[in-house]
């Protein structure tokens, strides 16, 4: 019996399979690109001989890997501007002739234009949008074709490092005349209950014919495991107008909902289907969430109706020596860190992310703050922001309206107008919220306000985000208690004081968001070390709690603290002397490092030592012998400082709550470096030329203590089915370009990056420590 189900599940696997492949294709269109680092007008042209130029694939970041110029500033990572060329060469199966066929961009940085077979299709400004061309009429079907863009990262730049280059995924797009519009379905779930929800779904429908269509609509709602959950709805028919769309309204009941939440978030899967007659012409699945959520002025966030803090981290979407060009995985691994690091919320800083970011963010419990733009009109966006502004923002929705993760659409961040004393600010805001809640009303929309905002601009939108503004938004919810607050960014430890600018005391501000009902939550700037807004020598920003290799800093201690129910101590040394957090002050912790080893000048004197713990109190040890117990309510930011001479040996920190020891952690004195663990994430990855496999290098001395002070070249390489993509440590303040496979370990730690070919077999990764003899080799099998 289970064979012959298992069968069944086969043929309906592939039947669907089969419907898909003929009605709705999109295939992935990332690999056997050209590239040329330079700009003529012939490069559009089909004839153009491009044999000597580079062989890349996408997702490519071109800028990632030149050489550093101090005269391209730090807001670009001191990577420099210019323009660039992709071209692709390709033919088209017979069976597509009679399609409509479009080419799909998740993102090119930035003022982009395309052409395929000498045709120009279009011009984007904006980098971080998706862009669509339709390529129907200029196709070959007899001989080869070919793509052309060029992209120009002249003329100004986000104050953030962005990159260059197609950036994200493309994918090409076959689909018969009468189909499903790209991003067309749009579900939502007004009434939800344990016994049922409500689903209304509007589905937008091409027809590309020379004729009016007459149209019928059926859908199919699905669950995670694959089993339909609701029986086909009634046909649906709508007549369409000859090269126009038409949207469809339906509605039905899906009982006994699995509601998605951040603890089990559970999707479904609603398989449309449109037919001309009897002929099936598209079969189009959009994945969803059921779910219930709001912001009460007093209560904060809610969501299914139970009240949730938002432990939230900003992110950027650069990942160190990748770039922009950032593989699936690679956010995927970041995703799985935050999480069980007990973030439950992303703030999309300060732009749109990919689209298979928001899948991951669905599919692993994080609710997402959306967000279209930085500046509005001062800055590098101002050029084109009264023409570009609504498609922009209209694209985004579309694409990101069916992701249950996403809570609010946010429509700027530290904007100029906020702070000019007019009333400009208040009139865009207001016309921009006013242009989301006419496209997606479901949601409600915020910004970002800072410094000297006026009080009227804050008021314009649903929730109003307050950057680095705890005291202001306390004193804001005496004068306007019918405000809905949350801190869009908060440092990583000082508090702002009101009307003091860039004054701050030694206060977490998360302290305020729990101990207020009224916040929604908080927004740590930043989460992730990342690239830009520097200061010579760095590259980047060094403010996370996460550095670029995502390796935990010892001032992430208070947050995890704070964000889990689990006892847990953690220690840290102070020590000024430190040679971190470079470039910026105020967003700093102090110097701090989690070892037990200093120079031997430092022996006898007293150091500063921090045991954050979330347990009532913490007795603290050295070499064995108890040097005191603490209570941690006597401390602020759940930090108990110690005082002791430093000598060499082991540190240990005992938790407890009440008489019972529930935590602990130590530090112990290392030796120099005997040798490294070589530690892959994955040592099997799919063979999609996609894939990643994540090596992080540890030095450890002869006893197997971690060796954090005695700082090593590492160098590696990499033989069979696979590709070296890059090298960190977590140090800004690389010398040379990212484009090297040798750099020295900081704090004991480096991590490699290698992704697998599109062919099966292994590749064998070779890591060489310098002063070990020993070579270390990890197999890496593509499958």
């Amino acid at each position: 019996m289970k064979k012959e189900l298992l069968m069944l599940a086969l043929l309906v696997w592939a039947t669907h399979a089969f419907s898909q492949e003929q009605t709705h294709i999109k295939e992935c269109f990332d690999f056997d690109w050209k590239f040329s680092l330079s700009d003529d007008v012939r490069y559009a042209e089909p004839k153009y001989a491009d044999a000597h130029w580079e062989d890349i694939q996408l997702p490519h970041d071109w800028n990632i890997k030149q050489e550093f110029d101090r005269e391209a500033g730090g807001s670009a990572a001191y990577l420099p501007e210019g323009i660039g060329w992709y071209r692709k060469t390709f033919k088209l199966p017979s069976s597509y002739k009679g399609r409509c066929i479009s080419i799909l961009f998740d993102g090119i940085f930035q003022q982009s234009d395309v052409y395929i077979n000498g045709q120009h299709l279009g011009f984007r400004p904006y980098g971080f949008c998706s862009i669509e061309y339709d390529m129907t009429s200029h196709l070959h079907y007899d001989k080869e074709n070919v793509i052309a863009v060029r992209v120009n990262t002249t003329g100004g730049r986000p104050r953030w490092y962005s990159g260059a280059g197609i950036y994200r995924h493309a994918w090409l797009q076959a689909l018969n005349p009468v189909h499903v519009a790209t991003y067309g379905t749009y579900i939502t779930t007004p009434e939800v209950s344990n016994e049922e929800a409500d689903l209304h779904i509007v589905t937008t429908i091409s027809n590309k014919t020379a004729k009016e269509q007459t149209v019928s609509v059926q859908q199919k709602v699905y669950d995670a495991a694959g089993k339909q959950v609701v029986a086909k709805s009634p046909n649906s028919k709508i007549a369409i107008n000859a090269g126009t769309t038409a949207d469809l309204a339906q509605n039905f009941i899906l009982t006994s909902p699995e509601l998605w939440s951040i603890g089990k978030p559970t999707l479904y899967r609603m398989e449309t289907t449109v037919k001309t007659g009897n002929k099936v012409t598209d079969v189009y699945n959009t994945t969803f969430g059921v779910r219930t959520f709001r912001f009460d002025k007093d209560k904060g966030f809610f969501l299914n109706d139970k009240p949730i803090k938002l432990k939230g981290m900003c992110l950027h979407q650069d990942a160190g020596s990748l770039g922009t060009a950032v593989p699936d995985r690679s956010y995927e691994r970041r995703l799985e860190i935050l999480k069980e690091y007990g973030c439950n919320a992303i703030r999309c800083a300060h732009n749109q992310p990919s689209p298979e970011f928001l899948d991951m963010c669905d599919r692993m419990g994080f609710v997402v703050i959306d967000e279209a733009f930085d500046k509005w009109k001062s800055g590098y966006y101002e050029k084109y922001f009264d023409e570009w502004w609504q498609k922009d923002m209209a694209d985004m929705i579309l694409r990101d309206r069916n992701h249950p993760g996403i809570i609010l659409w946010s429509i700027g961040n530290e904007v100029q107008e906020a702070w000019d004393g007019s009333t400009t600010g208040v009139e865009r805001a207001r016309m921009l919220q006013d242009f989301v809640h006419k496209l997606e009303p479901t949601r409600p929309a915020t910004l970002a306000a800072q410094n000297r905002h006026q009080d009227a601009f804050a008021g314009v939108t649903d929730v109003i985000g307050y950057n680095y503004l705890e005291a202001r938004m306390l004193s804001d919810r005496r004068k306007y208690p019918e405000r809905i607050f949350l801190i869009s960014e908060e440092l990583p430890y000082f508090r702002g004081e009101e009307g003091r600018i860039r004054s701050y005391t030694p206060l977490n501000p998360w302290e305020i968001v729990a101990k207020n009902d009224f916040v929604a939550g908080g927004f740590i700037w930043s989460g992730v070390d990342y690239l830009g807004e520097a200061g010579w020598p760095s590259k980047g920003w060094p403010n996370g709690l996460f550095d670029i290799c995502m390796f935990e800093k010892p001032r992430a201690a208070y947050h995890r603290a704070m964000w889990n129910p689990e006892p847990m101590v953690r220690i840290a040394i102070v020590d000024p002397s430190l040679d971190i957090d470079h470039g910026r002050d105020l967003w700093q912790w102090p110097k701090m490092a989690a070892h037990w080893n200093f120079p031997q000048s430092y022996r006898g004197m007293v150091m500063e030592i921090r045991t954050t713990t979330n347990c009532e109190s913490v007795e603290l040890y050295l070499d064995d012998k108890l040097m005191g117990k603490q209570h941690t309510a006597n401390f602020t930011n759940n930090t108990i400082v110690w005082y002791l001479p430093y000598n060499p040996g082991k540190l240990e920190a005992k938790g407890y709550n009440g008489d019972e020891e529930v935590a602990h952690y130590r530090l112990v004195t290392s030796g120099n470096t005997d040798r490294a663990i070589v530690s892959p994430d994955r040592t099997e990855i799919k063979a999609d030329g996609q894939d990643l496999s994540h090596i992080a290098i540890s030095l450890i001395d002869a006893k197997g203590n971690p060796v954090q002070t005695d700082d090593r070249k590492v160098t590696v390489r990499i033989e069979g089915e696979g590709k070296f993509l890059g090298i960190d440590n977590g140090d800004l303040r690389r010398q040379k370009s990212f484009a090297g496979n040798e750099l020295k370990t900081y704090f004991g730690k480096a991590l490699a990056v290698v992704q697998s070919t599109r062919k099966a077999g292994k590749m064998t990764v070779y890591v060489q420590v310098e002063g070990i003899d020993e070579e270390y080799a990890i197999e890496v099998e593509s499958i």
